[in-house]
């Protein structure tokens, strides 16, 4: 669908000195409100290096400063971010660049002109090495922000802000907690595909939700650094502001993003389009991230430009959208948005990053419907095991398909909401349904001195058992461990052991009482995580032990005291003592045992009273051993009795199997006997016919 501009009649423009206008986008140092102001830059009409900066004449500085001192160079605009812009933005052909000063060789590249500011020659397309380049060597800083010094973010914390992402899959997860926090805003979808970009003759990727959308203060608060309005909202999994941008550096050079908003409490419908495109602020020396934008408003049926600055900044915005971006003109980039109704979010990411061998990280072609990975998270004796065992399929693919991780990427999937992968719908899947054997146990944490309490009746119940397969002892094992319904470690294998032990065992539980790390696929390391794993541990050896011989492995020893005694607690949590036969022993126990002597004299001063004290207290504490005794004896004829039943089932089992085969030996024995028969007949058959036609001959 075509989509008509509006042209905005604006009052006449007068250019000041060279003024350009760009949004110069930096990190918040505050998560809850991010200032936003509106500057301008003058640069000298002269520059023989793109985004580089010459030393400011003092004279001519001091005179622009006394000229413009009635002026307001700093507007403090709500609802807007900084817009800031680097000289050399405007100029799609660049000026003559002394390489010698200008750019650095690019380690991706042998080409000795790869680093010239013209398209996107010389862009790195590995990802661990695209951040080993240098920009424009930069001159005096200017005193922007009203005379403040301010910090720079260069290109180059995109790139090493994204390494958090060790794995690329778990950057399509950022991108699908983006989508599913829409729900809240009326999404139904969100969608996951391939696009071939005809510009370049290469693969897209595309991830598209009809959410809300974004108006122009959130798409530019979306593109900014650290800023996130979620962190305040419950039921939301996004926190620290980073995660767009991480997962789709992660993935791809370059991101172009269109977004669609109905209008709310009287304000109008918008859409807005913003590149960041780490290709371009590679290309062209930037020493600051420069992210071009352009917002759209619908008046009168009619989707009208929101011009900012000036037409000529609108205009230099559009050629940089179009030079850098899969598409051709204007009216490319407005057809986008007749593939969304109403509303939603398109993010469109490109140039994705290739291995070693040249071929694309993300492999698009093992499977139409997934997208896999390459390299050392595909192993294809899992992927054949997989065919082999159903039940531990997503143990065994989850690292390299995109499909089965995000099949148990979320513990719930709110109702009527889809996730399309390659067009067909994932199928959630719950790791309980391929358990058998299954207990629960609830785990209630016990938090440090130094820790933040924010809800002390927290709690995690821990579904535990063997998966399915268990039987055929495959090597599975370990913990899906969730936080706010979002997977963070999935298959956590937290028992080591020397081996056959724990195989089998898997669990599922939801802990929010552990703050997970900026990457999402892990946790803070501190003392509340750390007691979980030791808990962890020790309820998969107690499990282990007791369960282990009815999938065929041999009896452990079974150790009482290691019994789900305190399945409410954790074993930290505990005010009192465990002793070895499951009896808890109470402090001022442990306080009788050590205060009195082993051996009692009449002549060493105690009364009779005190004696008779002490004996009481010592009978007491025998008829308490006896009793542990006692129930260590009962628990030891239950365990006797109960393997007696298996022996008997088992003799039960073989004497069926041994008359079973001896019914079958006594059938196939008459079947033999028949055969022989049948054959003696046959034979005795062939001699008479042999005489009858010797005896015809002689005739």
């Amino acid at each position: 669908m075509d989509n008509e501009v509006k042209q905005e009649t604006i009052p006449p423009y007068i250019p000041r000195d060279d003024t350009v206008t760009l949004i110069d986008l930096c990190s918040s140092d505050d998560d809850s409100d991010v200032e936003e102001h509106v500057a301008e830059r003058r640069y000298n009409s002269v520059n023989p290096v793109v985004g580089a900066k010459r030393g400011r004449d003092t004279t001519s500085s001091a005179a622009l400063d006394k000229n413009n001192a009635k002026k307001t160079t700093t507007t403090m605009v709500e609802g807007e971010l900084a817009v800031v812009l680097p000289e050399g933005f405007d100029q799609s052909i660049p000026p003559p660049v002394n390489l010698t000063h200008a750019f650095t060789a690019d380690p991706c590249s042998n080409n000795v002109f790869s680093n010239m500011p013209s398209g996107r020659v010389g862009s790195c397309k590995q990802f661990w090495k695209a951040g080993d380049y240098e920009g424009a060597p930069g001159g005096n800083w200017d005193l922007s922000s009203g005379g403040f010094d301010h910090v720079r973010v260069h290109p180059k914390f995109l790139h090493s802000n994204a390494t958090s992402h060790k794995w690329a899959l778990g950057a399509f997860a950022e991108l699908l907690d983006n989508a599913l926090d829409e729900v809240a805003s009326g999404a139904t979808y969100v969608n996951v595909d391939m696009l071939e970009n005809k510009k370049e003759g290469n693969r897209m990727l595309l991830i598209e939700d009809n959410g809300g959308g974004m108006d122009p203060e959130k798409m530019r608060q979306c593109m900014s650094l650290g800023y996130s309005a979620k962190s305040k909202l419950a039921n939301t999994i996004g926190q620290y502001g980073n995660g767009f941008k991480t997962s789709t550096m992660r993935l791809g050079a370059d991101v172009i993003v269109f977004s669609r908003c109905p209008g709310k409490d009287g304000k109008s419908s918008t859409q807005s389009i913003g590149l960041l495109s780490y290709t371009f602020l590679r290309s062209t020396g930037k020493e600051d991230i420069v992210v071009p934008m352009l917002d759209y408003e619908k008046r009168d049926h009619e989707w009208s430009k929101i011009v900012r600055s000036s037409l000529s900044d609108w205009d230099k915005n559009v050629k940089t959208i179009i030079q850098w971006s899969p598409f051709s003109s204007e009216e490319d980039l407005l057809r986008q948005f007749g593939l969304m109704k109403d509303c939603g979010t398109r993010i469109i990411i490109y140039n994705l990053w290739e291995d070693d061998h040249g071929l694309l990280e993300l492999d698009f072609d093992a499977d139409p419907h997934d997208i896999q990975l390459r390299g050392v998270n595909r192993d294809e004796k899992n992927i054949k095991m997989a065919a082999q065992f159903p039940n531990s399929r997503h143990f065994l693919t989850f690292k390299h398909s995109l499909r089965s991780y995000v099949s148990i990427l979320y513990l719930r999937i709110p109702p009527a909401f889809r996730i399309i992968l390659r067009g067909k719908d994932v199928e959630h899947h719950n790791i309980v349904n391929d358990m058998m054997q299954t207990e629960q146990i609830t785990y209630r944490p016990q938090y440090g001195a130094d820790s933040y309490v924010k809800d002390s009746n927290m709690s995690a119940v821990v579904v535990l058992g063997f998966v399915k397969d268990a039987k055929h002892h495959v090597d599975v094992q370990g913990f899906n461990v969730y936080h706010k319904n979002r997977l963070i470690k999935p298959f956590w294998r937290i028992w080591n052991a020397a081996g056959s032990d724990g195989r089998g065992v898997i669990g599922v539980l939801e802990a929010n009482f552990v703050e997970p790390a900026h990457d999402k696929q892990g946790f803070e390391r501190t003392t509340v995580l750390s007691r979980l794993e030791t808990r962890l541990v020790q309820m998969q050896k107690i499990y282990w032990s007791t369960n282990c011989h009815k999938i065929g492995y041999a009896p452990r020893r079974y150790k009482p005291g290691n019994g789900y005694s305190h399945r409410d607690t954790s074993p930290e949590n505990d005010p009192e003592g465990f002793s070895p036969s499951g009896v808890k022993t109470r402090a001022s126990d442990k306080f009788y045992s050590s205060s009195y002597p082993s051996h009692h004299k009449g002549d060493n001063g105690v009364s009779g009273k005190d004696s008779s004290m002490y004996l009481q207290e010592e009978l007491r504490r025998e008829k308490e051993r006896s009793k542990a005794l006692e129930d260590e004896v009962n628990l030891a004829r239950e365990k006797i009795e109960e393997m007696s039943k298996e022996q008997e089932n088992l003799i039960e089992i073989f004497t069926e199997e041994r008359d079973r085969r001896d019914g079958e030996e006594e059938s196939l024995r008459r079947k033999l006997e028949e055969a022989s028969n049948t054959i003696e007949e046959l034979l005795n058959k062939i001699r008479k016919l042999e005489d009858s036609k010797g005896s015809s001959w002689r005739r």
